[in-house]
């Protein structure tokens, strides 16, 4: 087992949304970062010192979840405007919108390859998408209630998804069924995600628990009660032998799965804690929350070597037999609950970097790169199965979005070119677009407000109903008794 160096430290924070940060992650390189909020725009933060930062706008509504593809060359975002966005990285904010969901998007996921994407939505529905020929291949319909979220196993054979149904189930990509189902009736999963070696999913609770499934034996294997708040997001160590969880009690918690025990405590959000993701490497970590922050941290507490067991985790690509399950976790099923010594690390006291100031902020517009007849959304009828549409004919086809020519010059590299291009496409004078981007802001505040205290006016009128008919039936039975 891997040795304990010291404890994660906060390195900096990044500062440039101006809602929640709904979604994080890491470019494979671990040079860049990006994040997704509720303000409507992508940002990639430049991980290098002096750099500024991107603002990619195109959606419409907020954006529920951003994801690098594995081989660097996309990204891939989802939003509430009911589309899901693939972007090329760079400066000239080149993008294909795919339209299919009939509700928004709450989750986006490539599959190892960078082949397929897999979306969840609050239309009930699971998509699969062929990302080369950016077409709808699929759809999968059985949960009962708004999907959460949506994820390809390691091997890309199976998909997890986590729903408002109060069930996690397992999807077989290739045949297109539900093989598997686990239900909870504590509550819904918010979040759901295949361990690194593709043998266990975990699932983030509104319950306050995380719990992990081992997906062959049919069974919960650890069940975590750590939290004083919902789980938003969860994340492996790419060793497969920690989680870090997000939660709505404005914390980060990170659990040694060999051990099954809680080991850190981190505060640095102040509100909901709504997105984490460990570097490809495990390095380092991000989170994004309610405070509008990006937080970057240094992993610190595992000094093991992990390029080996990368490579190891690589192979779970191909068909093989799987390790047995207690050389991975051990069995037990029991709650843990929070009372188990932690270390609690708040950042406002030690943080490693205080005097850097908030990059500069690029926006880059969106803009359609090509039309092709291949865009045209699929039916979920009458595809053929997922296996033959990863024809040589689609792995060739690499329209101008996808060509290295086209993703050769990266963000990092276009610091002045990026400034030239911007102001050439601005109209309108900074002061005045700062103005409107402040009014658009407080209108969607505003009908933020509006639609929180209609459910709340429609919960109190249900709650009234029913406190009416109580006291009826109470006095029906007292005028009876006499």
């Amino acid at each position: 087992m891997a040795s304990v160096l010291e404890d994660p430290i906060l390195i900096r924070p990044f500062k440039g949304h101006k809602a929640a940060v709904t979604g994080v992650d890491f470019s494979p390189t671990t040079t860049a970062l990006a994040s997704s909020s509720l303000d409507r725009f992508l940002m990639i933060w430049n991980l290098k010192p002096q750099s500024r930062a991107f603002r990619f706008v195109g959606h419409m509504e907020a954006v529920t979840s951003v994801q690098f593809s594995p081989d660097g060359h996309l990204m891939a975002s989802a939003s509430q405007d009911r589309t899901v966005r693939l972007w090329i990285p760079c400066i000239h904010g080149e993008s294909s919108a795919l339209k299919a969901h009939t509700a928004p998007v709450c989750s986006v996921n490539f599959s190892h390859d960078s082949q397929f994407l897999v979306t969840a939505s609050n239309d009930k529905s699971i998509k699969v998408w062929s990302v080369h020929r950016q077409r709808l291949l699929f759809s999968l319909f059985q949960h009962t209630h708004w999907v959460r979220c949506a994820k390809f196993s390691p091997d890309g054979r199976l998909i997890a998804s986590c729903s408002e149904d109060k069930t996690v189930k397992i999807w077989d990509a290739t045949n297109k069924i539900c093989i598997d189902s686990f239900t909870d009736y504590e509550g819904f999963a918010n979040y759901i995600d295949f361990n690194p070696s593709g043998t266990c999913v975990v699932s983030a609770g509104s319950n306050h628990t995380v719990k992990l499934w081992d997906i062959r034996m049919n069974k919960l294997l650890q069940h975590y009660r750590v939290h004083r708040g919902g789980v938003n997001c969860v994340s492996f160590h790419p060793s497969g032998n920690y989680l870090i969880t997000a939660s709505a009690d404005g914390t980060l918690k990170i659990m040694d799965l060999l051990e099954g025990r809680l080991i850190y405590t981190l505060h640095g959000h102040k509100g909901p804690v709504l997105s984490v993701a460990f570097s490809k490497g495990g390095e380092k970590f991000a989170s994004g929350g309610a405070d509008a922050q990006v937080l970057l941290w240094k992993t610190n507490f595992d000094t093991f070597n992990y390029k080996e067991v990368l490579k190891q985790h690589i192979r779970r690509i191909h068909t093989d037999d799987p390790p047995h399950l207690l050389d991975i976790y051990p069995r037990s099923p029991h709650p843990h609950d929070g009372q188990s010594q932690s270390i609690e690390i708040d950042p406002s006291f030690d943080v490693t970097d205080t005097q850097t100031l908030d990059p500069p902020v690029v926006d880059i517009s969106s803009s359609v790169y090509f039309s092709s007849p291949s865009r045209t959304t699929g039916s979920s009828n009458g595809i053929s199965p997922f296996k033959d549409d990863t024809s040589n004919e689609d792995l060739r086809y690499r329209p101008a979005l996808f060509s290295p020519a086209s993703s050769r010059r990266r963000l990092e590299d276009e610091v002045e070119p990026a400034v030239c291009t911007v102001d050439k496409r601005i109209g309108i004078s900074p002061a005045l677009g700062n103005a409107l981007e402040h009014i658009v802001e407080q209108l969607d505040v505003l009908t933020l407000t509006i639609s929180i205290l209609e459910q709340r006016l429609t919960l109190t009128e249900d709650k009234l109903k029913e406190c009416l008919e109580n006291q009826h039936k109470m006095l029906l039975q007292a005028r009876q008794g006499e």
